[in-house]
């Protein structure tokens, strides 16, 4: 399975900025143990601040993958843009957050992508992408 994953603003810094709340871990440690245990999969990865990057991101994976592993950061709560550019390409999205945004401040409780998106896994670390890939995992299996 083609899948892309696609982090937001700050994830650059997971490692380092608040380590309490995002841990220890950098995605330069991260991705290539994730890519490792998920090796049957054509998986790529992309990190930016820039909204208008995120979007054009999207848009070039929306004919090349099968679904996409999208952490918008603080673009979740504020941008209608990218709720927009994840309706238009048609290709599964799950919403991804390493934090449970349920328990933090307010403003993080309200997803402008969530709606455009198939699932959200969020409060599980780094884990959580590993969680995303197996729930793509789940749907692509035959049913039983």
């Amino acid at each position: 399975m083609k899948i892309a994953i696609i982090n937001g603003p700050n994830l650059n810094l997971t490692g380092i900025r608040e380590p309490e709340i995002y841990g220890a871990e950098s995605f330069e440690r991260f991705i290539p143990a994730l890519f490792a245990q998920f090796s049957e999969h054509d998986i790529v990865y992309f990190q930016s601040n820039v909204e208008g990057e995120l979007i054009n991101m999207l848009h070039s994976c929306g004919g090349e993958q099968r679904a996409i592993l999208l952490n918008a950061g603080g673009y979740t709560h504020t941008s209608v843009a990218l709720h927009d550019a994840i309706k238009a390409i048609g290709t599964p999205v799950i919403e991804i957050h390493m934090s449970n945004v349920a328990a933090r401040e307010e403003f993080r409780h309200t997803s402008l992508i969530g709606s455009a998106c198939i699932g959200t896994i969020a409060g599980f670390g780094l884990d959580s992408y590993r969680l995303g890939i197996l729930a793509l995992e789940k749907l692509e299996a035959p049913n039983d």
